[in-house]
C-alpha cells in the first residue's frame, strides 16, 4: 500500500504495475474459455447454419437464394431456389406460444407480395407476373383456383400486404394488426379478459404522455448528477427536505384524487365503458394510496432515526464531487459498458439463433416439416454458450469496477492534484488490462457459480410454482438465499478490485484485505458508506417521484378512458432505471472512496511523518468523529506496506 513512511512522509502513491502470479491461470482459463465460444460461433458458420439464419430457409429443408443438396425422405428438398431469395409464411399470423415460433408452412419466394391478395386468382395472377410460387411447390400456379389442396398448401385468404426485413429476407406484414391472433392468445392466460383489455387500450391512449414522462425520467437523472457533482454540500439536505416534501406531497394529492375519483364514480354520469374505467382507477388510486402512505411512514422513521449521521455524509459526497471535477469521464462509464453489453449481447444472440438452425434435418411426421436438430454432444454447446454469457457479461462489468476503482485510487492517493495523470480512466483502463484481467476473470467467475443455479432454480420456479427442490423447501426459498449470496460476493468483489488497485494483489488476497478492513471499520461502513448508499436512493427515489407526480397529473386528464396502472408503472420502472444508471458511478466513487479512506486511518493518524492522504473535508470527518467518540486512531506504524492487514 502506498503509505508515507518516516522519511518520506509527503511522497505520492504509485500504482503497482504488476501482474499477479496466483491469477494468471484465471486469465488462461478464462482466454481458453472465449477461445471456445468464438469456435462455438465458427460452427453454424461452417455448417451453413447461419447463412440459412440470414437466408432463410422452407419448411422443406431448402435454404432460399441457394441451389440446395437433396433432403432423404423429403420429396421437395434439394430445389433450386437462387432466384427465389425471399421467406413467406401462408399463415403468419399463427403463432405458437410455447415454442415461440410461426406455426406456418413457410416457402422461398421472389417477390412478397406488396399488395392484398383477396382471390385464389389473385395468388395465380400474381405467381405468374412474378415468378413467386405462394401455394406449396407441388401445386402449378395454373392449378391454384382449383386444387382440392388449395386450402391447406395455399395461404390463407386474404394475403396481406407485406415487406422484406432488412437482412433477414423474411416477408413480414405491414399491417402489424395481423398479429391480432397473437394478442388474443396471450389474453386467454389472463382470466379477467376485460380489464387487460382496458389496461392495454389505456397504454396504446397514453403513449405520448408515456414518452414524455420518460424523457423527464433522463432530464432529471441527469440533473441529479450535476446536483451530485457541483453543489455536494448542500446535496443532503436538500434531498432531504425534497423526499419529506415530496412523498407527504404525493401521498396527499393521491388521497385527494381517490376521492375525487370515489365522488365521479357515484355520481352515476358515465356510461358503462366509462364505470368499468372508473372502477378500475378508483381500486388502482386506493392501492397507490394505501402503499404511498405506508412507503412515506417508513421513510420519515428511518429519516429521523439517522438524523445524525447524515451530516457525517456530507464530507463523503463533497470529496466524491471533487473526484468528478478532476476525472469527469467517469460519467461515461456507464454508457461504454452499455454499448459493450449490448455489442456482446446482440452477437450472443445471433451465435443462439444460428446454434438453432444447425444440426442434422429431420422431418416431422405429423406436419412433414424439416427441423433442423442438434444431436448427441453438440446440444451441449447451448449450455456452454449460456454458461459464456452469464461469465462474461460479469466479467465486462468487473472491467468497469476495477476501472473506476484504479482511476478514483490514483486520485485519492495524490497529494498534489495537479500532477494527476493527463487521463486517469485511460491510465486505469490500460492497467487493468495489463495486470488485472485475471483477478477479474477470477471474481466475475465466482459471481457466474452463484448467478447459475439460481437462474435454474427461478426456471423451474417458473415452470412448476408447486415444484419442490426437496421436502418442506421451496424453489423460491432457495433463489433468495443465493441472491442474498449473490450480493454479499458482489459487494466484496468490488472492495477487492479496489483493493487489487490499491497493492496489485492477487484476488483472493485482496478480498481478504478489503474484508478484514470492512470488520475492521464496521460502525464506519455504517455511519458512511451505508448512508452514502441510503443518500444515493434517496436520489432514485426523488427522480421516481417526481415522475411518478408528473404522470398521475397529466394521466388525470384522461381519466374517463385511459387506466392508469400500467402506463404509470411504466413510467416509475423507466424513472428508476434511468436513476440507478446514472447514480451506480457515484455510488461506485462513494465505495471506492471509503475503502481508501478506511486504509488511510489505518496507517495514519495525521501525525508528523504519519500524515493523512485524504481531503480536508474528510479531516474535518476525523476530527469531528474524534469529539463524538466515534472514531480511534489506526494502530499503523506508517510503514509502506505490501499488504492492508499483512
Amino acid at each position: 500500500m502506498g503509505c508515507c513512511n518516516s522519511t518520506e512522509s509527503k511522497r505520492d502513491w504509485k500504482p503497482l504495475e504488476q501482474r499477479s502470479c496466483t491469477d494468471i491461470p484465471w486469465l488462461i482459463i478464462f482466454t481458453l474459455f472465449c477461445i471456445g465460444m468464438v469456435c462455438i460461433c465458427a460452427f453454424p458458420i461452417a455448417t451453413g447454419a447461419a447463412s440459412r439464419l440470414i437466408s432463410g430457409y422452407d419448411s422443406y429443408g431448402n435454404t432460399c437464394g441457394k441451389n440446395n443438396a437433396k433432403i432423404e425422405g423429403v420429396p421437395l428438398s434439394g430445389q433450386d431456389m437462387t432466384e427465389n431469395k425471399y421467406v413467406f409464411f401462408l399463415d403468419p399470423c399463427n403463432l405458437d406460444l410455447i415454442n415461440r415460433k410461426i406455426k406456418s408452412i413457410a416457402l422461398c419466394v421472389s417477390k412478397c407480395p406488396a399488395t392484398e391478395l383477396k382471390e385464389y386468382s389473385d395468388l395465380k395472377q400474381f405467381a405468374l407476373n412474378n415468378g413467386s410460387h405462394l401455394c406449396s411447390y407441388d401445386i402449378s400456379p395454373t392449378r391454384y383456383t382449383s386444387s382440392s389442396d388449395r386450402f391447406t398448401k395455399c395461404p390463407k385468404l386474404p394475403v396481406p400486404p407485406s415487406k422484406s426485413v432488412p437482412l433477414l429476407h423474411r416477408c413480414i406484414p405491414v399491417d402489424i394488426g395481423c398479429y391480432a391472433e397473437f394478442a388474443q392468445a396471450f389474453i386467454t392466460f389472463v382470466s379477467d379478459n376485460t380489464v387487460l383489455r382496458r389496461v392495454i387500450a389505456g397504454v396504446m391512449a397514453s403513449k405520448e404522455i408515456i414518452m414524455g414522462l420518460c424523457l423527464l425520467a433522463l432530464v432529471l437523472s441527469l440533473i441529479m448528477m450535476v446536483v451530485i457533482r457541483y453543489i455536494s454540500k448542500v446535496l443532503v439536505w436538500i434531498l432531504t427536505i425534497l423526499v419529506i416534501i415530496g412523498s407527504i406531497g404525493g401521498t396527499g394529492v393521491l388521497w385527494w384524487l381517490y376521492a375525487d375519483h370515489r365522488r365521479a364514480l357515484d355520481n352515476n354520469t358515465l356510461s358503462v365503458f366509462g364505470k368499468e374505467v372508473a372502477s378500475d382507477n378508483v381500486k388502482a388510486l386506493l392501492v397507490y394510496a394505501i402503499g404511498a402512505t405506508i412507503f412515506t411512514v417508513v421513510l420519515l422513521l428511518v429519516m429521523f432515526f439517522m438524523r445524525k449521521r447524515v451530516a457525517l455524509t456530507i464530507s463523503l459526497f463533497h470529496v466524491a464531487g471533487k473526484v468528478f471535477i478532476h476525472l469527469p469521464l467517469l460519467a461515461l462509464q456507464p454508457f461504454w459498458t452499455f454499448l459493450c453489453l449490448m455489442l456482446f449481447w446482440v452477437y450472443w444472440i445471433a451465435v443462439l439463433l444460428s446454434l438453432g438452425t444447425s444440426g442434422t434435418p429431420v422431418k416431422n411426421n405429423s406436419t412433414g416439416v424439416v427441423e433442423y436438430q442438434m444431436e448427441g454432444p453438440l446440444q451441449y454447446m447451448v449450455w456452454y454458450h449460456a454458461v459464456g454469457l452469464i461469465w462474461i457479461s460479469e466479467f465486462i462489468l468487473a472491467f468497469q469496477q476495477m476501472t473506476i476503482a484504479g482511476a478514483v485510487v490514483t486520485y485519492y492517493f495524490t497529494r498534489n492534484k495537479s500532477q494527476l495523470p493527463v487521463t486517469p480512466i485511460l491510465s486505469s483502463m490500460v492497467r487493468t488490462i495489463r495486470y488485472h484481467l485475471g483477478t477479474l476473470a477470477k471474481g466475475s467467475f465466482i459471481i457466474t457459480l452463484v448467478k447459475i443455479p439460481r437462474l435454474i432454480l427461478m426456471y423451474i420456479h417458473s415452470q412448476n410454482s408447486k415444484t419442490l427442490l426437496w421436502p418442506h423447501v421451496e424453489p423460491v426459498a432457495c433463489v433468495c438465499c443465493l441472491w442474498c449470496l449473490e450480493k454479499c460476493l458482489s459487494y466484496l468483489n468490488q472492495n477487492a478490485y479496489t483493493a487489487t488497485a490499491i497493492n496489485s494483489t492477487s484476488f483472493c488476497t485482496s478480498a481478504r484485505d478489503a474484508f478484514l478492513i470492512l470488520v475492521e471499520n464496521a460502525l464506519r461502513v455504517a455511519a458512511i458508506n451505508t448512508v452514502g448508499d441510503f443518500v444515493l436512493f434517496l436520489g432514485k427515489v426523488l427522480v421516481v417521484s417526481c415522475t411518478a407526480f408528473a404522470g398521475v397529473l397529466a394521466l388525470n386528464y384522461q381519466r374517463e378512458y385511459t387506466v392508469w396502472v400500467l402506463p404509470l408503472l411504466i413510467v416509475c420502472l423507466f424513472a428508476f432505471l434511468v436513476a440507478h444508471c446514472f447514480l451506480s458511478v457515484f455510488e461506485n466513487v462513494v465505495d471506492v472512496l471509503f475503502l481508501c479512506f478506511a486504509v488511510d486511518t489505518k496507517y495514519n493518524d495525521g501525525s508528523s511523518g504519519r500524515e493523512y492522504y485524504m481531503d480536508k473535508a474528510l479531516m474535518e470527518y476525523v476530527e469531528n468523529s474524534k469529539k463524538e467518540g466515534l472514531y480511534k486512531p489506526g494502530d499503523g506504524d506508517g510503514r509502506e506496506m505490501k499488504s492492508m492487514v499483512s
